[in-house]
């Protein structure tokens, strides 16, 4: 997944309450509790845009697919698949 935030952004200390079985796990394997973090609010934040894009633009998909529908598609008659 290609990383949306800015790499060089400073990074600031939050306090982050977690299940003490995965800290001590999370610890025990040395995994970076602060660069996966990172990476799952990444993920969440570009789900959750996708979500927020596809509920704004769900008029004008709908229009577009009614109108493929009734008229089909561009070139159709041109197509070789």
């Amino acid at each position: 997944m290609r990383r949306r935030s800015d790499q060089r952004a400073l990074k600031k200390a939050k306090n982050l309450s977690t299940n003490s079985d995965l800290s001590k796990e999370t610890r025990r394997l040395n995994v970076n509790l602060s660069a996966m973090s990172e990476k799952a609010l990444e993920k969440k934040l570009a789900e959750s845009k996708a979500e927020q894009w596809q509920r704004e633009n769900s008029n004008a998909i709908k229009a577009y697919n009614d109108a493929i529908a009734e008229h089909g598609c561009f070139a159709e008659e041109y197509r070789t698949f």
